[in-house]
């Protein structure tokens, strides 16, 4: 009983991936080439395609990583700590380190290019 459960679970996880796969080659093959002059891509290359996205942009475990949790509680909990004023010296101090491009743009009087 418990090999046919494993056995149909197995099947039922090759027959997604294998859909998920075909998916991704049509809609590859359908846009990319018209749109951006892109190469037609094959069965395997699109599972290929999968597992970089997959490797790049998700993660492996539920939750996302140990290190992930760990960081995301200790934010959570600096932030739960800050006062409300607090909280605004912190987002101005972060959008002038990362927002200050905005003002270049903005303001090309500033910029040193």
């Amino acid at each position: 009983m418990k090999a046919t459960w494993i056995a149909r679970f197995l099947l039922m996880g090759v027959v997604a991936l294998a859909a998920i796969g075909a998916v991704t080659m049509v809609l590859w093959n359908w846009l990319v080439p018209d749109l951006f002059q892109g190469p037609v891509i094959t069965f395997w290359q699109a599972l290929g395609l999968l597992a970089l996205t997959k490797i790049l942009f998700w993660s492996f475990g539920k939750g996302g990583s140990y290190r992930q949790r760990y960081w995301g509680q200790r934010w959570k909990q600096k932030w739960a700590g800050m006062s409300p004023e607090e909280r605004e010296q912190y987002k101005t101090r972060m959008k002038e380190k990362w927002c200050s491009w905005e003002e270049k743009r903005t303001n090309p009087a500033n910029s040193n290019v």
